[in-house]
C-alpha cells in the first residue's frame, strides 16, 4: 500500500468528476476509480447540462476526466472496487479506509488506503423483462422525463413500468404530449382514484400484460400486448427498477460499520454529502431521492468536495 490518498472517489460520472475537480483544485491528492460501465451508456444525447446540452453522456465523461487529470494530485484507476472497509489510523498514516480493487483494461488490482472516500457510483437499473426493450432503450425509449421529454414533444407516447409511481410520472410527461398511454404490464399498481385523475387529463391506462416492444427500420412502432392487440406508439418512457451500486460496502455492512441507508437502499447523507460513517461521503444518484439529472448530480458532487476539503482540515 502507498501513502493514503486524501480522497478516493468511486465513480466517474458527473458527481464523481465534479467532486474530483473541486478536490484537486484544493491541492488534494485524489484517486478517481471507475469501471466505465455507466447506466446511461445507451443514451446518445444528454440534455439540461448548461453549455453541454445535447452532448453524448460518454463525451461528457471524457471531457470531465480530461479536466480532472490536468491537475497535479489527480490519478485515475480503471477498476471495479471490491471492498471498502473503515480502519483506525492504519499504521499511523492517518488512513481511515482500506479499499481493494480489481483492475480492468490491463490495470493491476490494488490495495489502497484513504483519509476519506466519496461514493458516486449511481444506480443499477433493471428494465421490465420484455425481449426487445433494450433495442429501443436510449433512442426511442428513455427513463428520464426531464432529460428527454422535449425531444418526444407532440408524439404518441407510451409510459411503461411496474412501480407504484406511474401516475405521478404520467402527469409530468403530459407536459409534452396529449397522447399518452400508461402500460402497467399487468404489474404496476395504479389506483382507481389515480386512473380517474389521469383520465381527466386525457391519459389512458392499459393494465394488460405486454408481449414486447415492436419496431421496424430502426424506429419503434408500438406495443404488442400478450392478448394479441397491437397499440401504435412512436416512442416513450420506461420506469426501471433502480438499486444503488454499492456492493463494495457489503463487508462493512456485515461488520456493522456500513453507512445508514433508506428503505430503497440509498445512502443517507446530510446536506453536504456526509454519511453516518465519519470520513465516508456520497453524492449523486446513490443518495435519496435516487435518479436525477446530470446537472443535479454534478452539483451534489461539488458540494461534497467542499465538505470533504473542509473536514480534512480538522477543527479550529
Amino acid at each position: 500500500m502507498s501513502a493514503p490518498y486524501d480522497a478516493v472517489i468511486i465513480g466517474a460520472g458527473p458527481a464523481g468528476l465534479a467532486a474530483g475537480l473541486g478536490l484537486v483544485r484544493a491541492l488534494r491528492r485524489v484517486l478517481l476509480i471507475d469501471s466505465n460501465r455507466p447506466r446511461n451508456a445507451a443514451t446518445l444525447h444528454s440534455h439540461g447540462f448548461i453549455s453541454r446540452d445535447g452532448i453524448s453522456p460518454l463525451e461528457l465523461r471524457h471531457l470531465g476526466r480530461e479536466e480532472f487529470e490536468r491537475y497535479p494530485g489527480s490519478e485515475f484507476h480503471s477498476a471495479l472496487v471490491r471492498t471498502v472497509l473503515p480502519v483506525s489510523d492504519l499504521e499511523g498514516t492517518g488512513a481511515r479506509f482500506a479499499l481493494t480493487t480489481r483492475g480492468l483494461r490491463g490495470e493491476p488490482s490494488r490495495e489502497i488506503t484513504a483519509r476519506t472516500v466519496l461514493i458516486a457510483t449511481g444506480l443499477v437499473e433493471t428494465l421490465p423483462a420484455l425481449p426487445s426493450i433494450r433495442a429501443w432503450y436510449g433512442t426511442n425509449l428513455h427513463s428520464c422525463i426531464d432529460c428527454d421529454g422535449y425531444e418526444k414533444r407532440g408524439a404518441a407516447l407510451a409510459l411503461i413500468g411496474e412501480t407504484d409511481d406511474l401516475a405521478e410520472r404520467a402527469v409530468l410527461l403530459s407536459q409534452w404530449t396529449d397522447d399518452l398511454i400508461v402500460f402497467t404490464n399487468g404489474i404496476g399498481p395504479v389506483t382507481d382514484a389515480d386512473e380517474r385523475g389521469l383520465a381527466a387529463r386525457g391519459i389512458r391506462i392499459d393494465r394488460r400484460p405486454i408481449l414486447d416492444i415492436v419496431g421496424e427500420q430502426g424506429a419503434m412502432t408500438g406495443v404488442q400486448l400478450a392478448d394479441g392487440d397491437f397499440v401504435p406508439r412512436g416512442g416513450g418512457f420506461v420506469r426501471p427498477h433502480w438499486t444503488p451500486a454499492i456492493q463494495f460496502l457489503d463487508d462493512a455492512v456485515a461488520a456493522g460499520s456500513g453507512p445508514a441507508t433508506d428503505a430503497s437502499g440509498l445512502v443517507v447523507v446530510d446536506e453536504y454529502g456526509r454519511t453516518s460513517v465519519p470520513g465516508l461521503y456520497a453524492a449523486g444518484d446513490s443518495t435519496p431521492p435516487g435518479a436525477e439529472q446530470l446537472m443535479v448530480a454534478a452539483g451534489s458532487g461539488a458540494r461534497a468536495a467542499a465538505a470533504i476539503n473542509r473536514d480534512l482540515l480538522g477543527p479550529l
